[in-house]
């Protein structure tokens, strides 16, 4: 019962600040997922280095990824003309050189990890704030939209939540199982389950939000979401196996980590922003 409230305040304190971050304006949703991009790539160095025998910068590669979310922040929403790539790029080219110089054992492992962080991690969170930045034609600038970076969490969560409760109560009728391999609790009645969950809630954005996409188009979104996010979800549970540990971290206490928390957003970010330009919102 202890673990259960602890969990469930540190899951409204997160969600809290998460929303308020992302509604409030695009200055306060880039320097939350500039932060989260420096945490969670500090974490993702510090697992790997005790687990993997790796000696991956884990300072220099948690910089590059702040650089690069205010950077792809700062032009995405029309503040910027992209000079804030340069730290960016000089963090990426000292990746490099300093391994001359840092004599490890195994340097491309360390380049390895380093750039994997980059691609993992960094790379997705920057993409993020392509989803609030929206051309408006008739007045010539970029507005900032919220709802659209929002919803790729609200889908989530409720992919999350459907899966579990149609997964809790019919998964003993329909046995059978997602990827036993990877994750033995998911089912696919579970998933099933979340993904017409994700699409009921799609129908209600839609009904708030109808300027911005057609019913149709909110649907596919979150049925983007849904797939990519349970394939988020399971290759961070690869990743967990392979290192064998149980959480990435132990910062959100009942929850782990910030990769554990954000795992399924790592590849549901990008496959958004692919689905938005396949259907010529973006």
């Amino acid at each position: 019962m202890k673990n259960f409230i602890i969990r469930t305040i540190t899951g409204l304190l997160f969600a809290a600040v998460l929303i308020a971050s992302i509604v409030y304006s695009p200055f306060t949703l880039i320097a939350l997922f500039s932060v989260v991009t420096g945490l969670t790539i500090w974490e993702f160095s510090g697992i790997v280095n005790k687990h993997e025998g790796a000696n991956m910068n884990g300072l220099i590669s948690s910089v590059a990824g702040f650089y690069l979310v205010v950077a792809v922040g700062g032009l995405s929403m029309g503040y910027t003309g992209g000079r804030e790539f340069i730290p960016y790029l000089i963090t990426i080219i000292y990746l490099l050189i300093s391994e001359l110089y840092r004599k490890a054992d195994n340097p491309l492992k360390n380049w390895a990890y380093a750039f994997a962080s980059q691609v993992y991690i960094a790379l997705p969170f920057s993409l993020l704030m392509f989803l609030g930045s929206w051309y408006d034609s008739y007045n010539n600038k970029v507005e900032y939209v919220w709802i659209m970076p929002l919803s790729i969490f609200i889908f989530l969560w409720m992919s999350d939540s459907g899966a579990y409760l149609v997964g809790s109560l019919l998964s003993r009728y329909f046995p059978a199982k997602l990827f036993p391999r990877i994750s033995p609790k998911k089912s696919w009645v579970g998933s099933i389950g979340g993904g017409l969950l994700c699409v009921a809630v799609a129908v209600g954005i839609h009904h708030f939000f109808p300027q911005l996409m057609n019913l149709w188009q909110w649907m596919g979104l979150s049925l983007t979401v849904c797939i990519a996010g349970t394939y988020g979800d399971l290759i961070e549970s690869l990743l967990k196996r392979q290192l064998g540990i149980k959480d990435s971290g132990n910062i959100l206490p009942g929850h782990g980590g910030f990769l554990d928390r954000f795992d399924s957003a790592l590849l549901a970010i990008p496959a958004s922003v692919v689905y938005l330009y396949c259907v010529h919102v973006l």
